[in-house]
C-alpha cells in the first residue's frame, strides 16, 4: 500500500522557491533629494523576504494543507503556485489543469446578472462556453440561487455573492483546486453542504486540493498531508498531528505573550486570574486539564464580604458556545483548584474564563442560588488549551454532561 502511494504522480512540484518584495521606507517628490539619497546609499525601500527556499511536492489525489500565521508567506506561496506571482528563485511545475480561487468573487461584475457572472468568471478561469454550459446547473444548484440568477449581482447580499463565488470555485472541472481560507462561507446549512462536498472530494483520487487555512480542525478532517510555514520558512513537513499541534501551540504562546505585555494598568477593586498546571496541548482525552483560579480583593468593602464565590466556564473557541459551566462555588480566600476531566470532550480549542462573585443585595426568590459578579478574567488572565486526541473521530464538542 505504501509503495502504491509513493508511486503516485506528482502534480505540483515546488523547488527552492524564494520571493521578496520591495517596501518603500520614504517618499520623495524631489529629484535632488532622490539623487542625494542615492549618493548616500539610501535606497528609499527595504527588501522583505517573504519566502525562503521552500520545497515540497503534491501528489495526485492529495488533500494538501498549508498552515501558518498571518504574514508567514503562505498566501504568497499560493499565488506563486497559481502563477499570479513569479518566484525570484526556484521553480514551480504544474502537471494538470489548475483552478485557483484565492479570493472569493474576484472578477465578478456588480452590473451583470448572476448568470452572466458565472460565464464571465468561468472564462477568466480558462473554461470555454461549452464547458461552462456543462457545469452551470451544478453551480446554480450548489449555490441555491436558482431564483436570483437573472438579477444583477449588485442586488445580491454579501452572503449570496459568497455562495455563488464559492460554488463556481468548487464546481469548476479541474484537476487541481487551490483554495485560500474559504471553508467557512455562508450560513450553517451552506457550510454543512460544503463540508459534505469536501468529504466527497477527498475520496476522489483524480482530484487534488491545496488548501490554506487557520482551522486546524479542517486540516485534521480533510487533509492527508500538511506543511507549516513560519516566517517564510518551511518549518515542518512531517506528521499531520504534530504539525497541527505545533501550529496551535505557537499561536497560543504568541497570544499569551501579547496579553502579558499589555495588561490593564487601571486600578481595580478586585482581580481574578487562572494559572495553568497542564500543557497547552493535550493529546489524550483520558487526561485532565489542571488549573488554579486565584483572586485578590483590593477594596475594603469587598474584603468585608462574608461569602465569596468563584465560577468558571469552558468555551469552545472553534464552534462557539459554553460546553461546561461550574456554577458558583464558595471559597475561603485560597482560590480554587480544578482538575477538569476531558473524557467527555472531543478535539477542539478551549478557553476557560472565570468570574469572582458575591451574594446579591436583593435576593430573587425565583433564583435563590444566584450571585452577583464582582469581576471576571480579562484577556491574558484566562486559560487556553487544545485537545488533540488521536483516537477522536467525532466532530462535536460535547456528547454528554460532565
Amino acid at each position: 500500500m505504501s509503495k502504491h502511494i509513493e508511486n503516485k504522480e506528482t502534480v505540483v512540484s515546488v523547488k527552492n522557491v524564494s520571493k521578496s518584495f520591495r517596501l518603500p521606507t520614504e517618499s520623495s517628490n524631489s529629484l535632488r533629494t532622490t539623487l542625494v539619497n542615492r549618493m548616500k546609499g539610501i535606497k528609499g525601500y527595504k527588501e522583505q523576504e517573504v519566502l525562503k527556499d521552500i520545497s515540497f511536492e503534491v501528489k495526485k489525489g492529495d488533500f494538501f494543507g498549508i498552515v501558518g500565521r498571518n504574514g508567514s508567506g503562505k498566501s504568497t506561496l499560493l499565488k506563486i503556485i497559481s502563477q499570479i506571482y513569479v518566484p525570484q528563485k526556484g521553480s514551480v511545475t504544474i502537471n494538470g489543469r489548475l483552478v485557483s480561487f484565492i479570493e472569493l468573487g474576484v472578477g465578478f461584475n456588480p452590473e451583470l446578472t448572476g448568470k452572466e457572472n458565472v460565464y464571465l468568471n468561468g472564462a477568466m478561469l480558462g473554461f470555454s462556453t461549452q464547458e461552462i454550459d456543462e457545469m452551470y446547473d451544478d453551480i446554480v444548484n450548489f449555490s441555491e440561487l436558482q431564483e436570483f440568477m437573472n438579477q444583477k449581482l449588485k442586488n445580491y447580499s454579501s452572503g449570496m455573492q459568497v455562495r455563488l463565488a464559492f460554488a463556481v470555485a468548487i464546481q469548476a472541472k479541474s484537476d487541481i483546486l487551490v483554495l485560500d481560507e474559504i471553508l467557512a462561507v455562508g450560513d450553517e446549512a451552506f457550510q454543512r453542504k460544503s463540508r459534505e462536498f469536501f468529504e466527497t472530494i477527498k475520496q476522489d483520487q483524480n482530484k487534488t486540493v491545496i488548501l490554506v487555512t487557520h482551522d486546524m480542525g479542517a486540516v485534521q478532517r480533510y487533509c492527508n498531508k500538511v506543511i507549516y510555514i513560519k516566517d517564510g520558512v518551511l518549518e515542518k513537513s512531517e506528521n499531520l498531528q504534530d504539525i497541527t499541534n505545533q501550529y496551535s501551540e505557537d499561536n497560543l504562546e504568541t497570544y499569551e505573550d501579547q496579553m502579558s505585555n499589555g495588561k490593564n494598568k487601571k486600578i481595580e477593586k478586585a482581580k481574578i486570574w487562572i494559572e495553568k498546571q497542564s500543557n497547552n496541548v493535550i493529546a489524550d482525552s483520558n487526561e485532565t486539564f489542571d488549573f488554579e483560579v486565584n483572586y485578590a480583593l483590593y477594596d475594603d468593602v469587598l474584603k468585608s464580604e462574608e461569602n465569596i464565590y468563584i465560577a468558571y466556564a469552558l468555551h469552545d473557541e472553534k464552534r462557539g458556545g459554553i460546553t461546561f459551566d461550574s456554577g458558583s462555588i464558595k471559597v475561603n480566600g485560597d482560590g480554587l483548584k480544578v482538575s477538569l476531566p476531558l473524557k467527555n470532550f472531543h478535539n477542539t480549542d478551549f478557553r476557560i474564563i472565570a468570574s469572582l462573585r458575591k451574594d446579591p443585595k436583593i435576593i430573587d426568590p425565583n433564583k435563590p442560588n444566584a450571585t452577583d459578579m464582582i469581576t471576571f478574567t480579562k484577556d491574558g488572565n484566562d486559560a487556553r488549551f487544545m485537545l488533540r486526541d488521536r483516537d477522536d473521530k467525532e466532530d462535536y464538542a460535547l456528547l454528554r454532561k460532565l
